[in-house]
């Protein structure tokens, strides 16, 4: 039971084949563009709320670079000042830097075009709205610029239901109401109860309902 329950509790790695792409398929694809074969727009601005999937898109990104042996790195924090060569840098929420890390993300952007290098940068609102440095604003427009839309409730539904059946379960439809209603809303999260749930059922000889479910979450909560 405690494996289980440590199961549920950790984050799912984040990666492109986990991510859903629902209305996003045009934006995902360009990113697969530039792994693959490293034609087309090399930069790229993402915008959207919180939940939509910026965070999970960047690292999962940098995350398929790395395994085809490309130098990527995902920069949730200060920007890379010596990061050299061509390669992939991924930067989350441009919004949150002051004067100094926009005139290190300038650089940078500088840095990878000469060296043929590719730029992800997200944001929570379309450029033309950020407080940022005009310079940097101006090189933030010049690549592509796409908002990235989070999963509704029926996109979301959809999928936990597939993942399901290919799990070899039946996901009754009160069953998925209440996780939609009653857990974290984004999706890899989601599916990680899912796979926890299976396991729970098989090792309590029970069919899936609303109260197992129940009772597993609770578990997670007392943890």
């Amino acid at each position: 039971m405690k494996q289980l329950l440590l199961d549920i509790a950790a984050d799912v790695p984040p990666t492109l084949d986990n991510f859903l792409p629902g209305r996003n398929a045009e934006l995902l694809h360009a990113l697969k563009t530039i792994l693959q074969s490293g034609v087309g727009e090399r930069f790229i601005y993402i915008w959207g709320e919180p939940g939509s999937g910026r965070s999970h898109l960047l690292s999962a990104w940098i995350h398929a670079a790395q395994k085809l042996g490309q130098p990527a790195v995902y920069v949730p924090g200060e920007i890379p000042q010596q990061w050299e060569g061509g390669g992939l840098v991924a930067v989350d929420d441009v919004s949150r830097f002051d004067q100094d890390g926009q005139i290190a993300l300038f650089h940078l952007y500088n840095r990878l075009r000469e060296a043929g290098g590719a730029l992800l940068v997200s944001g929570p609102i379309a450029p033309g709205g950020l407080d940022l440095r005009p310079d940097l604003l101006t090189r933030l427009g010049w690549g592509l610029v796409y908002q990235i839309h989070g999963l509704n409730d029926e996109e979301k539904a959809l999928a936990l239901q597939v993942h399901a059946r290919e799990r070899g379960f039946r996901l009754p439809q009160e069953v998925l109401d209440y996780l939609l209603r009653h857990w974290r809303r984004d999706l890899p999260s989601l599916m990680a109860v899912l796979d926890a749930l299976d396991r729970y059922t098989l090792e309590q000889q029970r069919p899936v309902t609303v109260p197992l479910l129940r009772q597993l979450l609770q578990l997670e909560l007392d943890l």
